[in-house]
């Protein structure tokens, strides 16, 4: 179960949280620092994406230049792929209407530490977008940072210039994401060593997980001083206490897949490859009737 979608660009973005000073080497991971970024404002082939809602972008100003993708409207419960992903050829048209097309170079970015931008960055994945980054940070830790240009916060919505994008969605062991009978074959097959990750709070975790899987709550990723990633050493350590190593194959699930999607972030950031995102999560589980185990 080996997954080689990823972001496009070459290394990883420097050990250390959101006011990383060791930006030097031009290539982009899957995370950006806010000094990267700050560095690339003026390049029209760098795109940033704010998915924080519209009043939100009007009215508290957003990142120089990002145009405003709001969480809601790439997410659709009813749409006809698994989980809440719009659809192929919605994706395409709304990232489109924004004037972002396949060869940019895409950074998104929220204010609640990064995790509906994670969310952005996975259906980015999916639909065929490689050159996708999440900020080390968000709009709030953007705001403060020494790294950040000297006038921060645009207050003006940008005006986008719409391109037509074809509609593609990734399909097999490319895609980081896998479904229900995929899901069971797993479960079913232990000498696959595949650790299932619940990204849960612990109340939920208890409530019902799913069988064997081990409880790693996605804020566990989060700095609390910068709002970005803790440093790539701290993950790993975190990551290992619950047995969740490079050598195994990962499978992340939480309830609609978007506390999930940090957590994917973080892990491709410090290099592991073999991950992969239950879509459907537990809400698709119980509608299926899966088996689910409390805690005592």
């Amino acid at each position: 179960m080996t997954e080689t979608n990823g972001s496009g660009g070459g290394p990883g973005a420097a050990d250390s949280g959101a006011e990383s000073s060791d930006v030097a080497d031009s290539a982009a991971g899957i995370v950006v620092p806010i000094a990267w970024l700050a560095d690339r404002l003026d390049d029209p082939t760098v795109r940033v994406v704010d998915v924080r809602d519209a009043w939100e972008y009007d009215a508290m100003g957003h990142v120089p230049g990002a145009v405003n993708v709001p969480f809601d409207t790439f997410r659709d419960r009813e749409g006809p792929d698994a989980g809440t992903l719009p659809g192929a050829a919605a994706f395409a048209d709304l990232l489109g209407e924004v004037g972002i097309d396949r060869s940019d170079t895409i950074v998104a970015y929220d204010d609640t530490n990064g995790v509906f931008a994670a969310r952005f960055l996975v259906t980015a994945l999916v639909y065929g977008f490689e050159d996708v980054h999440l900020l080390d940070g968000d709009f709030s830790a953007w705001k403060r940072a020494d790294s950040a240009p000297p006038d921060p916060v645009e207050n003006e919505p940008v005006a986008p210039d719409p391109v037509a994008v074809e509609p593609m969605r990734v399909e097999g062991p490319d895609s980081p994401i896998i479904g229900y009978d995929d899901v069971v074959s797993l479960l079913e097959s232990p000498g696959d060593d595949v650790v299932f990750v619940d990204t849960r709070d612990a109340d939920e975790y208890a409530a019902g997980h799913l069988p064997g899987a081990v409880r790693f709550d996605w804020t566990e990723a989060v700095d609390p001083d910068t709002r970005g990633f803790r440093s790539k050493s701290e993950l790993r350590d975190r990551f290992a206490e619950r047995g969740i190593t490079p050598d195994r194959p990962v499978v992340l699930y939480c309830n609609t897949a978007r506390r999930l999607s940090h957590t994917y972030v973080a892990l491709r950031w410090i290099g592991f490859e073999d991950v992969h995102i239950y879509e459907g999560s537990l809400t698709d589980w119980r509608e299926r009737g899966g088996d689910l185990v409390a805690e005592d």
